[in-house]
Formats: structure tokens, sequence, C-alpha cells
């Protein structure tokens, strides 16, 4: 079996720009806890299809999130 190089799937739209997001809200606990993984860590913009505008702006609004305790620093267990 060969395996085919260079195929790519669909390239993922940013969420946040359809929703036409300017700022992204660290209080929005629901919203920011799809892109962390079950242990804890920040999706990389490859994964979740975010812009690096919106992927910035992701990662300093769970960073302050998790300082104020709304998000778990890692998997509870």
């Amino acid at each position: 079996m060969r395996k085919e190089r260079g195929r790519r799937g669909r390239r993922k739209v940013c969420n946040f720009c359809v929703e036409k997001a300017v700022s992204i809200d660290y209080k929005a606990t629901g919203k920011l806890a799809r892109f962390i993984t079950e242990r804890g860590k920040i999706l990389p913009r490859r994964i979740s299809g975010n812009c690096a505008k919106h992927q910035r702006q992701l990662t300093v609004s769970i960073k302050r999130a998790r300082n104020i305790a709304l998000l778990p620093y890692t998997a509870e267990g």
C-alpha cells in the first residue's frame, strides 16, 4: 500500500471570524473549554482552525481564566 503524499483536507474556518467576534471574553468558560484538551493543554491553530489573531486572543483568555480558577491548569484526577 502506498501512502498518498501532499493530500490535505479542507482548511478549517476560524469560529471567531465567522461570529465576527471583536474580542474573546475570558469569562465565557464554555466557549474556551472547547479549545482545551482533556489534559488541560491549549489546542494548536492547525487543530482548532483559528486564525493567528484569534488564536493569540484565545491563549491569553484561557490563561486569564486559569489564573482566577475558572478553568483547570491540568486534568482532574
